[in-house]
């Protein structure tokens, strides 16, 4: 089947900085699909390429098989949109935006099922001033979801938010997609991109670096596995440096840290076993998306509010 969003070979350049370089992806239908980069990394570029709102100097965009410039007309029927920086006039209510975009669109879904869904029914009289982050963020996916899209493009969703209103925010993501709506979602937050993602994009410096599910990312970290432990005995550090499946032992004390692959935890603890060593206090740690992220970009991610990259934008 066709990809339901496919970029390829995507430039955009301001002046003399190169923002997007040779940025390729294909979103499938029905996934959630991030772009996950640190600020300033060209992924709000990227996905105003792929919502027509900016004209790319190089590549091919396609989305439901559109081309985002020359049917913007019709793609805008089809396509919602969540703005990295969207704001409402500060007397606007919530029923008020919500009638009045869905008067834009040919096929729009019922205001009052929205507002119940999203958990806005008692806000449908307050004016945007008065809502709190996290209201703004559910009347902005609520907007973006009003013209019944087929895809939905959610950029940088939970910046802002507190802990327990990002993590209610997944959870009406994760709604949204069970629903039927492809979600192309452009996120700076490891563990929302490992939390909502099937795929991702990482991008770093305009240049996509990896493609893949965040799980399969987190395998490829060569260090990948770390354990803590406090031997029962004391012992020679060549017992596990010699070890195939460890890269590196530590110590901090009479604390052993040792770091190696994936199979490091059975083959450190089958040979301690044999030499009659308990390890107390085991501790294991996997690796995280962010480690993975580190290993790709060599970079440890950022936080802010949006794409430096990008005019007009809120700069990171």
């Amino acid at each position: 089947m066709p990809a339901v969003v496919e970029v390829r070979n995507l430039h955009k350049r301001y002046g003399g900085t190169v923002a997007v370089d040779d940025v390729s992806f294909r979103v499938e239908q029905g996934e959630i699909f991030g772009i996950l980069g640190p600020n300033g990394a060209g992924k709000t570029t990227t996905v105003e390429c792929v919502e027509g709102l900016r004209t790319p100097d190089g590549g091919e965009i396609r989305v439901l098989g559109l081309d985002p410039l020359r049917d913007r007309a019709e793609l805008t029927q089809r396509l919602g949109v969540q703005l990295q920086d969207g704001q409402l006039q500060d007397r606007m209510t919530v029923g008020e935006a919500l009638r009045l975009y869905r008067s834009f669109y040919r096929r729009p879904a019922d205001p009052r099922a929205l507002m119940a869904a999203l958990g806005l029914t008692a806000k449908e009289r307050t004016r945007y001033a008065d809502l709190s982050g996290g209201q703004k963020q559910r009347l902005s996916i609520a907007l973006a979801l009003i013209g019944s899209p087929e895809v939905a493009v959610l950029d940088e969703l939970t910046t802002g938010l507190d802990p327990q209103a990002r993590r209610d925010t997944w959870e009406l993501i994760q709604g949204v997609r069970a629903r039927g709506v492809t979600i192309l979602l452009v996120t700076h937050f490891m563990e929302e991109a490992e939390r909502l993602c099937d795929r991702v994009a990482v991008i770093d410096r305009g240049r996509v670096v990896a493609v893949d599910s965040p799980s399969a990312l987190t395998e490829r970290v060569p260090d990948g596995q770390r354990i803590r432990f406090r031997p029962s005995v004391p012992f020679e550090d060549g017992l596990l440096t010699e070890l195939p499946d460890v890269t590196g032992l530590t110590r901090r004390g009479d604390l052993v840290l040792v770091t190696g692959t994936a199979n490091a935890l059975n083959a450190v603890t089958s040979v301690l076993a044999r030499h009659g060593i308990v390890a107390e206090h085991l501790r294991v740690d996997q690796p995280s998306l962010e480690d993975a992220f580190v290993a790709l970009t060599g970079n440890h991610p950022t936080t802010g509010t949006g794409d430096a990259d990008s005019p007009g934008a809120v700069h990171d």
